[in-house]
């Protein structure tokens, strides 16, 4: 089976040249083909590619910015491979990955999988703290936390694989942006394909970003929620309320303070305590640990409100997804 790696890069090079650094050193034996995409870069990574092209079998592709989903989608369509792995440009991969995908498909194939995310040691603190808050039980993380079943895995699209049969069933990932993946996922589901975790094909995902990103980031992951719900009812769950729930409740805490009733906002900070213990303990880091109660802030909080926003929108008032939120949706 011929393994076509699919990355599409917008204004990162750098991010690039360390991730096909990481596939020159895979253990992997057979034969595999890597496709840049480039999406209407102002700052390509043709110089990059050239760099690589006498280590790697490669193929460079150019277009106008039309988002990641559709980008991996381009490349999906002009790649030689019979399955498709898809990285973002941020990621750093291990060394045996591709060697523990054959191995995971040679027990158990299935037509698309999903892999987690992990932080090196070279990592910035903020990164790591960012990490912890993405992929921990504590946490909306999830696997990124682990609520999800294995074999009902969710892949999300920095660190996943699809078949070409799958693919062009499907159609490959629409024009949201976040929730890309999850909707394509279930759209696999309901045309009868599997999907799973392989939990030994991680990634190392640097995530390049600051505190207002990270936040922005996080608010339309919780926008993009309700309008997945909106197109894909059987597939709600009351688990996606918890962040704003979880925010409503902090600030109901605050209120209660006036009637000087403070139990509620004690258990806020107990938690917020627990976070701490295990960020600190897990990464051997206090500063760490205090950086990773701020990554949970922002994520619950962004998330949130994010979520009850899109709610009012989409199900309150139902709002047309596109008009209500523009900035989802990249424009072909």
């Amino acid at each position: 089976m011929l393994f076509s790696i699919i990355i599409p890069v917008y204004n990162r090079p750098g991010e690039l040249d360390e991730l096909l650094e990481s596939l020159t050193k895979q253990d992997f034996k057979q034969k595999f083909e890597v496709v840049i995409v480039e999406d209407g870069s102002t700052t390509p990574a043709l110089a990059i590619v050239e760099k690589y092209k006498g280590k790697l079998q490669m193929t460079y592709l150019s277009k106008a910015n039309t988002g990641p989903g559709d980008s991996r989608n381009y490349g999906m369509k002009h790649a030689q491979g019979e399955y498709f792995i898809l990285f973002d440009s941020d990621c750093i991969i291990p060394n045996n990955y591709l060697s523990e995908v054959e191995k995971a498909f040679q027990i158990n194939y299935v037509d698309c999988y999903g892999g987690p995310d992990k932080a090196l040691k070279s990592f910035s603190n903020v990164q790591k703290a960012i990490n912890f808050s993405m992929t921990s039980f504590l946490t909306t993380g999830g696997i990124r936390g682990g609520s999800e079943s294995i074999n009902k895995f969710q892949p999300r699209s920095f660190n996943m694989g699809i078949s070409k049969k799958a693919f062009e069933a499907s159609g490959g990932f629409g024009s949201i942006h976040p929730g890309e993946d999850p909707d394509l996922s279930i759209r696999l589901w309901q045309l009868g394909f599997e999907t799973r975790l392989i939990s030994e094909a991680y990634v190392y995902h640097k995530r390049r970003i600051d505190w207002d990103k990270f936040y922005n980031q996080v608010n339309k992951f919780g926008k993009a929620r309700p309008i997945l719900d909106s197109w894909h009812p059987e597939y709600r769950k009351w688990s996606y309320f918890f962040p704003t729930i979880f925010i409503t409740g902090f600030y109901l805490a605050l209120f209660l303070l006036i009637f000087a009733q403070d139990n509620l906002l004690k258990l806020y900070f107990a938690y917020f305590f627990l976070l701490f213990l295990f960020s600190s303990f897990q990464n051997r880091n206090i500063l760490i640990g205090l950086l990773s109660v701020k990554a949970a802030w922002k994520q619950f909080q962004g998330y949130g409100l994010g979520f009850i926003e899109s709610l009012i929108k989409i199900r309150l008032l139902k709002q047309n997804p596109q008009e209500a939120f523009p900035d989802l949706f990249f424009k072909k």
